[in-house]
Protein backbone atom coordinates (compact mmCIF):
# COMPACT_ATOMS: atom_id res chain seq x y z
CA UNK A 1 0.00 0.00 0.00
CA UNK A 2 1.32 3.68 -0.20
CA UNK A 3 2.64 5.78 -3.42
CA UNK A 4 5.21 5.56 -5.24
CA UNK A 5 4.39 9.22 -7.42
CA UNK A 6 6.95 11.25 -7.76
CA UNK A 7 5.28 14.85 -8.97
CA UNK A 8 8.79 16.89 -9.02
CA UNK A 9 12.49 15.36 -9.57
CA UNK A 10 15.71 16.63 -11.13
CA UNK A 11 15.91 14.37 -14.34
CA UNK A 12 18.88 14.84 -16.91
CA UNK A 13 19.62 18.67 -16.65
CA UNK A 14 16.15 19.70 -16.00
CA UNK A 15 13.37 20.19 -13.08
CA UNK A 16 10.64 17.75 -14.00
CA UNK A 17 7.15 17.52 -12.94
CA UNK A 18 3.57 15.89 -13.66
CA UNK A 19 1.48 18.44 -15.03
CA UNK A 20 -1.38 18.76 -13.18
CA UNK A 21 -3.71 20.52 -15.10
CA UNK A 22 -3.58 17.10 -17.59
CA UNK A 23 -4.82 15.12 -14.83
CA UNK A 24 -7.01 13.08 -14.89
CA UNK A 25 -7.14 12.40 -18.21
CA UNK A 26 -3.62 12.07 -18.98
CA UNK A 27 -0.41 11.39 -17.12
CA UNK A 28 1.94 14.56 -18.63
CA UNK A 29 5.35 14.88 -17.72
CA UNK A 30 7.09 18.11 -18.36
CA UNK A 31 11.07 19.16 -18.58
CA UNK A 32 11.81 22.89 -17.09
CA UNK A 33 14.46 24.25 -18.17
CA UNK A 34 14.71 27.85 -17.43
CA UNK A 35 13.36 30.37 -14.13
CA UNK A 36 10.45 31.45 -16.60
CA UNK A 37 9.41 27.82 -17.24
CA UNK A 38 9.13 27.22 -13.51
CA UNK A 39 7.32 30.67 -12.55
CA UNK A 40 4.53 29.95 -15.57
CA UNK A 41 4.61 26.07 -14.00
CA UNK A 42 3.76 27.59 -10.76
CA UNK A 43 1.62 30.27 -11.60
CA UNK A 44 -0.62 28.19 -14.14
CA UNK A 45 -0.64 25.14 -11.39
CA UNK A 46 1.19 22.72 -13.37
CA UNK A 47 2.85 22.09 -10.63
CA UNK A 48 1.09 23.14 -6.82
CA UNK A 49 0.72 22.18 -3.08
CA UNK A 50 2.89 24.16 -0.83
CA UNK A 51 5.86 21.87 -0.25
CA UNK A 52 6.17 21.48 -4.29
CA UNK A 53 5.80 24.81 -4.98
CA UNK A 54 8.97 25.22 -2.43
CA UNK A 55 10.77 22.71 -4.39
CA UNK A 56 10.17 24.30 -7.64
CA UNK A 57 10.85 27.38 -6.13
CA UNK A 58 14.51 26.39 -5.49
CA UNK A 59 15.26 24.98 -9.12
CA UNK A 60 13.62 27.83 -10.47
CA UNK A 61 16.20 30.04 -8.58
CA UNK A 62 18.92 27.81 -9.77
CA UNK A 63 17.86 27.46 -13.22
CA UNK A 64 17.95 30.84 -13.14
CA UNK A 65 21.75 31.47 -12.25
CA UNK A 66 22.70 28.27 -14.46
CA UNK A 67 23.90 29.85 -17.05
CA UNK A 68 25.01 32.96 -15.40
CA UNK A 69 28.81 34.24 -17.45
CA UNK A 70 32.28 33.92 -15.45
CA UNK A 71 33.23 34.49 -11.93
CA UNK A 72 31.67 38.17 -10.33
CA UNK A 73 30.48 37.10 -7.12
CA UNK A 74 28.83 40.03 -6.91
CA UNK A 75 27.08 39.94 -9.94
CA UNK A 76 25.88 36.58 -9.73
CA UNK A 77 24.55 37.49 -5.96
CA UNK A 78 22.67 40.61 -8.06
CA UNK A 79 21.17 37.67 -10.09
CA UNK A 80 20.32 35.41 -7.52
CA UNK A 81 18.46 37.95 -5.98
CA UNK A 82 16.68 39.20 -9.18
CA UNK A 83 15.49 35.70 -10.20
CA UNK A 84 14.20 34.94 -6.67
CA UNK A 85 12.08 38.14 -6.71
CA UNK A 86 11.10 36.97 -10.11
CA UNK A 87 10.02 33.61 -8.80
CA UNK A 88 8.35 35.20 -5.51
CA UNK A 89 5.60 37.02 -7.62
CA UNK A 90 4.22 33.70 -9.04
CA UNK A 91 1.88 32.98 -5.88
CA UNK A 92 1.34 34.85 -2.71
CA UNK A 93 -0.09 32.45 -0.38
CA UNK A 94 2.19 29.15 0.08
CA UNK A 95 5.22 30.12 2.37
CA UNK A 96 7.02 27.34 1.33
CA UNK A 97 7.72 29.27 -1.45
CA UNK A 98 9.42 31.77 0.14
CA UNK A 99 11.31 30.03 2.53
CA UNK A 100 12.81 27.91 0.04
CA UNK A 101 13.87 30.58 -1.79
CA UNK A 102 15.33 32.36 1.29
CA UNK A 103 17.33 29.32 1.90
CA UNK A 104 18.65 29.00 -1.34
CA UNK A 105 20.14 32.46 -1.17
CA UNK A 106 21.55 32.37 2.02
CA UNK A 107 23.75 29.52 0.60
CA UNK A 108 24.77 32.09 -1.92
CA UNK A 109 25.37 34.74 0.79
CA UNK A 110 27.48 32.09 2.80
CA UNK A 111 29.53 31.08 -0.24
CA UNK A 112 31.31 34.02 -1.04
CA UNK A 113 34.81 32.88 -0.63
CA UNK A 114 33.97 30.01 -3.81
CA UNK A 115 33.77 30.07 -7.04
CA UNK A 116 31.03 30.86 -8.96
CA UNK A 117 31.11 27.19 -10.94
CA UNK A 118 31.53 25.90 -7.06
CA UNK A 119 28.47 28.23 -5.48
CA UNK A 120 26.05 26.34 -8.36
CA UNK A 121 26.99 23.20 -7.94
CA UNK A 122 25.67 23.56 -4.32
CA UNK A 123 22.74 25.39 -5.17
CA UNK A 124 21.64 22.53 -7.31
CA UNK A 125 22.73 20.10 -4.38
CA UNK A 126 20.54 21.99 -2.07
CA UNK A 127 17.23 22.17 -4.23
CA UNK A 128 17.94 18.04 -4.78
CA UNK A 129 18.26 17.81 -0.76
CA UNK A 130 15.05 19.77 -0.34
CA UNK A 131 13.15 17.25 -2.47
CA UNK A 132 14.90 14.32 0.05
CA UNK A 133 13.60 16.37 3.42
CA UNK A 134 10.31 17.04 2.00
CA UNK A 135 9.51 13.19 1.12
CA UNK A 136 11.09 12.63 5.25
CA UNK A 137 9.25 14.98 6.76
CA UNK A 138 6.01 14.32 4.55
CA UNK A 139 6.89 10.22 5.60
CA UNK A 140 7.08 11.34 9.73
CA UNK A 141 3.89 13.58 9.11
CA UNK A 142 2.12 10.61 7.98
CA UNK A 143 3.30 8.35 10.82
CA UNK A 144 2.87 10.96 13.76
CA UNK A 145 -0.74 11.66 12.78
CA UNK A 146 -2.08 8.15 11.72
CA UNK A 147 -2.09 7.20 15.74
CA UNK A 148 -5.47 9.50 15.19
CA UNK A 149 -7.10 6.49 12.07
CA UNK A 150 -8.50 3.95 14.17
CA UNK A 151 -9.86 1.07 11.64
CA UNK A 152 -12.77 1.68 10.24
CA UNK A 153 -12.91 5.22 10.02
CA UNK A 154 -14.24 7.70 7.47
CA UNK A 155 -12.15 10.46 6.35
CA UNK A 156 -13.19 13.41 4.85
CA UNK A 157 -10.82 15.54 2.68
CA UNK A 158 -10.42 18.94 1.03
CA UNK A 159 -8.49 19.61 -2.39
CA UNK A 160 -4.94 17.67 -2.76
CA UNK A 161 -2.56 16.72 -0.39
CA UNK A 162 -0.60 13.64 -1.81
CA UNK A 163 1.98 12.88 -3.42
CA UNK A 164 1.38 15.84 -6.12
CA UNK A 165 1.62 18.29 -3.81
CA UNK A 166 5.00 17.58 -2.02
CA UNK A 167 7.87 15.21 -3.16
CA UNK A 168 6.11 11.90 -2.48
CA UNK A 169 4.24 11.41 0.24
CA UNK A 170 2.25 14.17 0.85
CA UNK A 171 0.79 15.78 4.20
CA UNK A 172 -3.02 14.50 4.97
CA UNK A 173 -3.01 12.28 2.54
CA UNK A 174 0.48 10.88 3.93
CA UNK A 175 -1.36 9.94 7.42
CA UNK A 176 -3.76 8.49 4.87
CA UNK A 177 -1.47 6.38 3.15
CA UNK A 178 0.96 5.16 6.20
CA UNK A 179 -2.75 4.24 8.19
CA UNK A 180 -3.76 2.11 4.96
CA UNK A 181 -0.26 0.74 5.41
CA UNK A 182 -0.59 -0.34 8.93
CA UNK A 183 -3.64 -2.63 7.79
CA UNK A 184 -6.36 -0.06 9.07
CA UNK A 185 -9.34 -0.11 6.85
CA UNK A 186 -10.44 2.94 5.86
CA UNK A 187 -12.91 5.08 3.09
CA UNK A 188 -12.32 8.57 2.03
CA UNK A 189 -14.56 11.12 0.92
CA UNK A 190 -13.30 13.76 -1.27
CA UNK A 191 -14.38 17.21 -2.10
CA UNK A 192 -14.42 18.04 -5.63
CA UNK A 193 -12.76 21.09 -4.57
CA UNK A 194 -14.54 24.08 -7.17
CA UNK A 195 -13.27 25.78 -8.93
CA UNK A 196 -10.47 23.89 -10.35
CA UNK A 197 -11.48 20.41 -9.11
CA UNK A 198 -8.53 19.43 -7.04
CA UNK A 199 -10.16 17.12 -5.16
CA UNK A 200 -12.15 15.17 -8.14
CA UNK A 201 -9.27 15.39 -10.83
CA UNK A 202 -5.77 15.13 -8.32
CA UNK A 203 -7.00 13.53 -4.86
CA UNK A 204 -9.35 10.76 -5.89
CA UNK A 205 -6.51 9.55 -8.82
CA UNK A 206 -4.02 10.01 -6.32
CA UNK A 207 -5.53 7.43 -4.02
CA UNK A 208 -7.15 5.23 -6.73
CA UNK A 209 -3.41 4.75 -7.82
CA UNK A 210 -2.71 3.33 -4.24
CA UNK A 211 -5.75 1.37 -3.48
CA UNK A 212 -7.03 2.97 -1.08
CA UNK A 213 -11.29 3.51 -1.28
CA UNK A 214 -12.04 6.69 -1.99
CA UNK A 215 -15.47 8.12 -2.78
CA UNK A 216 -15.97 11.47 -4.78
CA UNK A 217 -18.30 13.92 -3.37
CA UNK A 218 -19.40 17.75 -4.57
CA UNK A 219 -18.46 20.14 -2.21
CA UNK A 220 -21.93 20.80 -1.18
CA UNK A 221 -22.50 17.90 0.07
CA UNK A 222 -19.98 17.42 3.06
CA UNK A 223 -22.86 18.51 5.29
CA UNK A 224 -25.10 15.17 4.27
CA UNK A 225 -22.03 13.09 4.44
CA UNK A 226 -21.54 14.41 7.92
CA UNK A 227 -25.01 14.52 9.22
CA UNK A 228 -24.89 10.55 7.89
CA UNK A 229 -22.23 9.51 10.54
CA UNK A 230 -19.80 8.65 7.42
CA UNK A 231 -17.22 11.04 9.00
CA UNK A 232 -15.09 10.02 12.03
CA UNK A 233 -12.33 12.47 11.41
CA UNK A 234 -11.55 15.53 9.01
CA UNK A 235 -7.83 16.13 7.28
CA UNK A 236 -6.73 18.75 5.47
CA UNK A 237 -3.15 20.49 4.50
CA UNK A 238 -2.33 23.90 4.69
CA UNK A 239 -0.55 26.84 2.47
CA UNK A 240 0.54 28.49 5.44
CA UNK A 241 -0.36 28.43 9.41
CA UNK A 242 0.21 31.32 11.46
CA UNK A 243 1.82 31.40 15.06
CA UNK A 244 -2.20 31.31 16.99
CA UNK A 245 -2.80 28.36 14.68
CA UNK A 246 -5.63 30.51 11.77
CA UNK A 247 -4.30 28.83 8.61
CA UNK A 248 -4.76 29.25 4.93
CA UNK A 249 -5.88 26.63 2.37
CA UNK A 250 -7.70 26.04 -0.93
CA UNK A 251 -11.12 28.07 -0.28
CA UNK A 252 -13.71 26.01 1.28
CA UNK A 253 -11.64 24.64 4.33
CA UNK A 254 -13.33 27.06 6.23
CA UNK A 255 -16.69 25.62 5.28
CA UNK A 256 -15.60 22.59 6.62
CA UNK A 257 -14.37 23.00 9.64
CA UNK A 258 -17.54 25.10 10.91
CA UNK A 259 -19.41 21.74 9.63
CA UNK A 260 -17.10 19.53 11.68
CA UNK A 261 -17.11 21.87 14.84
CA UNK A 262 -20.80 21.65 14.31
CA UNK A 263 -21.23 18.11 13.92
CA UNK A 264 -18.23 17.13 16.53
CA UNK A 265 -16.05 15.71 14.20
CA UNK A 266 -12.25 16.02 14.70
CA UNK A 267 -10.89 18.52 12.26
CA UNK A 268 -7.01 17.71 12.09
CA UNK A 269 -4.53 19.79 9.65
CA UNK A 270 -1.61 18.12 8.34
CA UNK A 271 1.76 20.61 7.63
CA UNK A 272 5.51 20.47 7.83
CA UNK A 273 6.95 22.97 10.08
CA UNK A 274 8.55 24.78 6.86
CA UNK A 275 4.49 25.41 6.39
CA UNK A 276 4.09 27.53 9.91
CA UNK A 277 4.92 31.61 9.96
CA UNK A 278 5.62 32.46 13.23
CA UNK A 279 6.50 36.13 11.73
CA UNK A 280 2.75 35.81 11.51
CA UNK A 281 0.55 36.43 15.26
CA UNK A 282 -2.43 35.62 13.39
CA UNK A 283 -4.30 34.32 9.91
CA UNK A 284 -4.85 38.26 9.57
CA UNK A 285 -1.62 38.64 7.65
CA UNK A 286 -1.58 36.04 5.41
CA UNK A 287 -2.03 37.16 1.79
CA UNK A 288 -4.96 35.65 -0.05
CA UNK A 289 -4.46 34.99 -3.47
CA UNK A 290 -7.04 35.66 -6.15
CA UNK A 291 -7.21 34.15 -9.41
CA UNK A 292 -8.55 34.94 -12.56
CA UNK A 293 -12.55 34.75 -13.07
CA UNK A 294 -12.74 32.92 -15.98
CA UNK A 295 -11.81 29.68 -13.48
CA UNK A 296 -15.01 30.55 -11.99
CA UNK A 297 -17.31 31.55 -15.17
CA UNK A 298 -15.91 28.26 -16.88
CA UNK A 299 -15.30 24.20 -16.51
CA UNK A 300 -12.74 22.59 -18.40
CA UNK A 301 -13.13 25.29 -21.42
CA UNK A 302 -17.12 25.63 -21.42
CA UNK A 303 -19.37 28.63 -19.96
CA UNK A 304 -21.12 27.59 -17.42
CA UNK A 305 -21.80 31.55 -16.22
CA UNK A 306 -23.05 34.72 -18.04
CA UNK A 307 -19.56 35.48 -19.70
CA UNK A 308 -19.36 39.07 -18.25
CA UNK A 309 -20.98 38.06 -14.52
CA UNK A 310 -18.91 39.66 -11.69
CA UNK A 311 -16.81 36.74 -10.32
CA UNK A 312 -14.79 36.71 -6.76
CA UNK A 313 -12.39 34.03 -6.60
CA UNK A 314 -9.95 34.08 -4.05
CA UNK A 315 -7.94 30.92 -4.37
CA UNK A 316 -7.75 30.41 0.02
CA UNK A 317 -9.81 31.06 2.55
CA UNK A 318 -8.59 31.58 6.16
CA UNK A 319 -9.79 28.83 9.47
CA UNK A 320 -9.68 30.77 12.72
CA UNK A 321 -7.87 28.28 15.36
CA UNK A 322 -10.74 27.49 17.09
CA UNK A 323 -12.08 25.38 14.83
CA UNK A 324 -8.75 23.33 14.88
CA UNK A 325 -8.29 20.03 16.75
CA UNK A 326 -5.11 19.67 15.85
CA UNK A 327 -1.81 20.46 13.51
CA UNK A 328 0.33 17.28 12.76
CA UNK A 329 3.99 17.91 12.01
CA UNK A 330 6.57 15.96 11.29
CA UNK A 331 7.88 16.45 14.95
CA UNK A 332 4.58 15.89 16.96
CA UNK A 333 0.99 17.07 16.91
CA UNK A 334 0.44 20.76 18.52
CA UNK A 335 -2.65 21.32 20.54
CA UNK A 336 -4.37 24.81 21.60
CA UNK A 337 -2.94 26.76 22.80
CA UNK A 338 -1.20 27.08 19.87
CA UNK A 339 1.35 30.29 20.47
CA UNK A 340 3.01 27.84 22.88
CA UNK A 341 2.27 24.72 20.97
CA UNK A 342 3.65 25.70 17.80
CA UNK A 343 6.85 27.65 19.23
CA UNK A 344 8.12 24.62 21.05
CA UNK A 345 8.01 22.06 17.60
CA UNK A 346 9.15 25.11 15.47
CA UNK A 347 12.20 25.92 17.85
CA UNK A 348 12.59 22.13 19.18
Amino acid sequence: MGTAIRSVQWKDGKFRIIDQTELPLELVYRDLGTAEEVREAIKKLRVRGAPAIGIAGAFGLYLGVRNYPGDDYEGFVAQAEKVADYLATSRPTAVNLFWALERMKKLVRESAEMPVAKIKNRMLAEAQRMIEEDIAVCRAIGEVGSVLIADGYGILTHCNTGSLATGRWGTALGVIYVAAEQGKRIHVYSDETRPLLQGSRLTTWELMQAGIPVTQIADDMAATVMAQGKVDIVLVGADRVAANGDFANKIGTLGVAILAKEFGIPFFVAAPLSSIDMSLPSGEGIPIEERPPDEVRTCFGKPIAPPDVDVYNPAFDVTPYRYVTGIITEKGIAHPPYEITLAKLVEG
